[in-house]
Parts: structure tokens; sequence; C-alpha cells
């Protein structure tokens, strides 16, 4: 029986092929939702109307078009919010979209693990470059795949080198996800027909290839969470809440959330091959231990923009500093030489579909984030910032124009046309409207 993916199975990045069908919003004929007001940079006034209200205007008629179910975009600069707006629906035909609304954030949530590394470096008690603090056998001896046998066993060698708290946090570690690894996909799927006998014998977690060697984006991250954890001697949202989240006013981004929380959740939607929208059923909350940082967060519009307008403001917001000025430029500089950021090539589309955010643009790896090394023009500097979650969150921070934005649906795939049309959209929108302001 095919299923769509549960969060625990996002988490862990082993999501079941996702069935598709059902209605979207223009076929179920629903009334837009009201526009949002937009906030200026100056408190009490409204900029000039133009580009705002194209905005506006692009939001209102994509989700009443059902090209996305229901949407938050907010821009912002280091003082104060410039654009906001919530138009569709958590549900299609169901609740309007509010600027409160919870949204799984999903991998979002990797640039804030590694905030919280980070702030372990500057008090010496991680390295970036020393070989990791060995948790697990995974990590403190790691195992590279190397292809199959003539019998259909993996073959596997130990690691040339040890892995450092700088390749988790680049992808450079050898540590893949299936989803968008065929390598990673193969031995996961021939090692899950071995006899049980076999399968207990083959590592759960090889590298696809040797730390430092190349990029390839994977659960790096979900072993910087447990390093955290056992550095810090506190669990991860417990640490986040504590060093991250409480200081920035972030009192909508967690792990677990309350039962008001998820009475303001956006349903996630499945993208129909006619490209119509069905809802999915709500998620089920999953126990603290399955979480380690790589995924399973929640969070809204306003916190997230929050954290990335400390990140903007070089690790600080108000009278709170959640890093130093020189950790946070360390962030946004390439840190992966002369390794490229490929192509992601999707193993379920259903789940995602081939993800390439920058066609013909060199792309970087910070701490934390994707780097887009040329202008795109309309839109985002050279040097920009930027990542997503699986289910069609996304965020960008430009240094250099002084913005940071995040753009919410709740939409599988990953990558789907229609909201990363819609989401460029947005992006000349709020260029445009910073040209004029």
């Amino acid at each position: 029986m095919v299923r769509n993916p549960s969060r625990r199975d996002i988490l862990t990045s082993t999501a079941t092929i996702a069935a598709v069908g059902g209605l979207g919003a223009q076929a179920l004929g629903a009334a837009p939702a009201k526009p949002a007001k937009v906030r200026s940079a100056a408190p009490g006034k409204v900029r000039s109307p133009t580009p705002a209200n194209q905005i506006d205007a692009l939001l209102h008629a994509a989700t009443r078009a059902g090209e996305v179910p229901g949407v938050v975009a907010m821009a912002a600069n280091e003082n104060d919010i410039v654009y906001e707006g919530a138009f569709g629906w958590r549900k299609v035909n169901g609740t309007p979209m509010t600027r409160d609304t919870v949204f799984r954030v999903a991998s979002m949530v990797k640039v804030i693990t590694s905030v919280a590394a980070l702030q372990l470096v500057e008090q010496e008690k991680l390295s970036l470059d020393a070989p990791v603090p060995e948790i697990e056998p995974a990590l403190g001896a790691p195992q590279v795949f190397d292809g199959f046998d003539k019998a259909g066993k993996p073959e596997l060698r130990p690691a040339k080198t040890p892995i450092s708290l700088r390749q988790l946090l680049t992808h450079t570690s050898g540590f893949t996800y299936r989803l968008w690894d065929a390598k990673a996909f193969d031995y996961f799927k021939k090692v899950g027909a071995l006899p049980a006998a076999e399968r207990k014998m083959a590592p759960r977690e090889p590298l696809m290839f040797d730390p430092g060697d190349r990029w390839q984006y994977g659960p790096s991250i979900d072993w910087v969470g447990k390093i955290v954890q056992q550095v810090s001697g506190e669990w991860i949202g417990d640490y986040f809440r504590k060093h991250i989240l409480d200081p920035l006013g972030m009192k909508d981004t967690a792990f677990i959330i309350s039962p008001q929380q998820q009475a303001r959740e956006a349903y996630s939607h499945k993208r129909h091959p006619d490209g119509k929208l069905e809802p999915e059923p709500m998620e089920k909350q999953l126990p603290p231990q399955v979480f380690a940082g790589g995924g399973g967060i929640y969070s809204t519009g306003p916190d997230y923009l929050t954290f990335i307008r400390m990140l903007l403001n070089g690790g600080s917001l108000g009278d709170v500093r959640i890093l130093r000025p020189e950790t946070v430029a360390l962030m946004g500089e390439n840190q992966i030489g002369d390794v490229d950021v490929g192509v992601l090539h999707t193993t379920s589309p259903t789940v995602s579909n081939d993800v390439d955010f920058f066609p013909n643009v060199t792309r970087k790896w910070g701490f934390g984030h994707l780097i887009n090394m040329q202008d795109l023009p309309e839109r985002r500097s050279a040097g920009s910032l930027t990542w997503g979650g699986l289910l069609n969150t996304y965020y960008w921070i430009d240094p250099t124009k002084r913005v940071a934005a995040i753009f919410m649906t709740q939409v599988l795939p990953f990558a789907d046309h229609h909201a990363l049309r819609l989401y460029r959209q947005f992006e000349r929108g709020v260029y445009a409207d910073l040209a004029t302001g």
C-alpha cells in the first residue's frame, strides 16, 4: 500500500512514496482570503503602495488560483519589518491563513542547530577542525560504502580521515540523504533485502564518500545536534530554548508544540499531477528523543524572521547577542573551497523534485546556508544566504542589500514548481519595494 510520508519519515529521510490526488482551492471555488496589511520600516506609515500592493496582488491571486493553499511572506531589515502578508488558507477551503500560523519548517532548523554548535565553538567546547567526539561508531569509526560485491553484499572500508565538525556543518562529511542520492538509495534498498543476519552486520549510516571529498546534502546536522547534546548536557530542544529561542522571544518555535499552537497549524498538502492540491491529515506529535537537530521543528513567519534578522545584524537583535559578529561572518563565507554545491536529483518525485535553486550560478556552502556566488538580476545579491524546508518553506538573507525574508507554505513535493515561482515573484517584489523606498 502506498502512503504519504509521516513526520517520522521526513525526519529520518526515509519517506515512502506519496500518493497524489485531490482538489485545489480553485476547483473548490473557495473565496479569497483578505489581504494582510503592509508594514513599513517607519512605524505607523505605509510605503509607496505600488510594489507592496503588487506583492499583495500576486500572493492573493496565487492562493485563489490554487497554486499554493496559503502563504505567509515577510521581509525585514535590521530595524523593522518592511513587508508582511498572509493569504489563502491553512487548509484549502478551511481556516484563513494568518501571520501567526504555525508551519512545519523541517530543515530550516539546520541553521539553528549550526548556530548552537558555533556557540560551543566560541566557548572552546568544540573545535571546527579536530575529529568530532566519538559519540557513536558511525561518527567515530565511519565506514565508506564502495559498492556491492558479486554476491550482493555491501563493500565497506574505513574512512581515510576522521570527520570534523566543519565537514558536518557543510555537508561534506559523506553522510547523505537517500532522497537525493541514488547511491545511498541503492545501498538501503539492497541491504534491506538481505537476510536478517547479514542485514544486522551492515552499518545503518555508512558514508557515501570520504570526508571532505565532495558536497552532498544529508543528515550531517543531526549528528551536529547530537554533539551539541553531549557537550552541553542538554536535550537539543532545551538547549535551543535556553540559548537561542527564549532570548530572541521565539515562543512559537519548538519540536513539540502545545494544543493552542496546534490549533494554529497549517495542513500539509500534496500536489496532484494536474496541479491541484489535497490536504493531508495532521501529523502526530513525536517523543523528544526522535529529534536531533536536522529536521522536525515548527515555527511561524514572525519567529523565523526574528532569527534571520539576528543573523543579518551580525549575531544580535536589540539587546540580545546570540553569536559574535566574526562567527556570523564565517557562516556566510564559502567553507567548502573548490568543491561546488551540485543539483539534488530526487529518488522519490512525489516527495521532492530535483533541487536546483540557482541554475547556471556558482553555489557554495557556508555554516548552515547555501550561498549564491553571483548576483541574481532583480533579486538577491551575490553572497546571499538561503535554505528551505521539505514542505516548501524558505528564507534568504542578503547581507549586501541588508534584507532578510521568509516565505512559508505547506506543500509536497519539495522544490514545488508553483511554490518556487511564487517565491521568486515575491523576492522580486521585495527588491522592487526596496528600490522605491
